[in-house]
């Protein structure tokens, strides 16, 4: 494909519309609109706003419309079958106030694709060849479902296939360099999380709330129970700049935050905390009651630490859980072991922790004052934090 840029320097948005009642209806999850966000923000767009809607072409003729008036570049996915619940054409062109047009060479195309896999296109699949008048078809080579980017002024709309692996495919080796060409893209969004375990978000939003008024890098929160994210990003010309943007801010919340921080991306609590386990050789044991079996599966997943769990049902009295962790510690010969009891008292959720390691036995109380279904998380990511720091 040749691209023509339109000569405009101005930084593009954009907005993102799935497409598919299957989508609204929780039958399959959208996991499209991730892929193309971050790629998007590889590439220097800022994304606005995403927007999931059914198979019926006046509500997606309408979204886009919407959508045409207030960002630069609009990407649908889904909804360029050959059947007739696949109207994405049909709504772009609505929306457009154009007509579909017929493409011969987009029909010999999908005929050639068929004939690779040794099958004969029905008549329905000739719908797939028609895209609304003034665009420009982008040819799909991993998938029967041809694209088109239709471009007015600064205006582009995009629409993709819904199959993740032909729009992965698309947006990498089409549309993203199309988008660079047309808007003359030079830089990039660069996007680092910091990962913070124990500490709650208004604590963390005390040390660092002075960061999250700034503009480039801007610093945003996340919290979850027993877990809050700090994200960090930068817009730059390079990679290499917005790296070194994002490590001056990185820098500065660990100091302030310091212990607090268990990881940073896709580093997660349990994995730190069994990389210590592991790097000592310890077996590790654990005995839960009330959490719902979580701190033994987080901790069961794949690793090369040796673990040992016990789940045990309805545990209230403190001293029966430390006799039971002092048992289960010697009948499963652990090195580090560790006990925990979530039950309700009043209007809080309290924990009673009992570990034994190398360094001794140690008794611990801790209460939760939020959601009680968000009790039994809280206190998993509190436990997995105790084992990183105890070791």
């Amino acid at each position: 494909m040749n691209f023509i840029s339109n000569g405009s320097p101005r930084m593009p948005n954009a907005e993102i519309i799935t497409i598919g009642t299957e989508l609204l209806l929780g039958e399959i999850q959208d996991t499209n609109t991730r892929y193309l966000a971050r790629s998007l923000r590889d590439a220097g767009i800022d994304l606005y706003r995403t927007m999931m809607v059914g198979d019926n072409i006046n509500r997606i003729a309408q979204a886009i419309l919407e959508a045409y008036n207030r960002t630069d570049i609009i990407i649908t996915t889904g909804g360029l079958g050959p059947t007739v619940d696949d109207p994405t054409r049909q709504a772009v062109a609505q929306a457009l106030g154009v007509k579909l047009e017929y493409r011969p060479e987009l029909w010999e195309q999908i005929q050639a694709r068929f004939q690779r896999y040794n099958r004969t296109p029905t008549e329905n699949n000739k719908r797939q060849a028609y895209i609304p008048a003034g665009s420009q078809a982008i040819e799909n080579p991993v998938g029967t479902a041809p694209s088109f980017v239709y471009a007015h002024e600064r205006k582009v709309i995009i629409s993709l296939p819904g199959v993740p692996r032909e729009m992965e495919y698309l947006i990498q080796q089409a549309v993203i360099p199309y988008l660079r060409s047309f808007y003359q893209l030079k830089g990039t969004i660069k996007t680092c999380v910091i990962h913070t375990a124990t500490m709650g978000e208004s604590q963390v939003d005390e040390l660092v709330g002075d960061l999250e008024i700034t503009t480039n890098p801007t610093v945003g929160l996340l919290a979850h129970p027993g877990q809050v994210d700090i994200r960090v990003t930068a817009k730059a010309e390079t990679t290499e700049e917005a790296d070194q943007m994002i490590q001056s801010v990185v820098s500065v919340i660990r100091d302030r935050l310091q212990d607090a921080i268990f990881g940073m991306d896709e580093e997660t609590l349990e994995a730190v905390a069994l990389k210590g386990i592991s790097a000592r050789q310890w077996k590790l044991a654990i005995v839960e009651s009330g959490l719902g079996g979580g701190l033994i599966n987080r901790l069961s997943k794949p690793s090369t630490a040796k673990v040992e769990g016990e789940i045990l049902a309805d545990l209230t009295d403190p001293l029966e859980l430390k006799e039971r962790v002092r048992k289960f510690h010697q009948v499963r010969g652990a090195d580090f072991t560790l006990g925990a009891s979530l039950t309700p008292q009043n209007d809080k959720q309290v924990l009673a922790l009992v570990m034994i390691n190398p360094k001794g036995e140690e008794e611990l109380v801790r209460s939760y004052g939020g959601p009680p279904q968000q009790a039994p998380a809280w206190a998993v990511n509190l436990c997995l934090d105790l084992i990183r720091k105890s070791i």
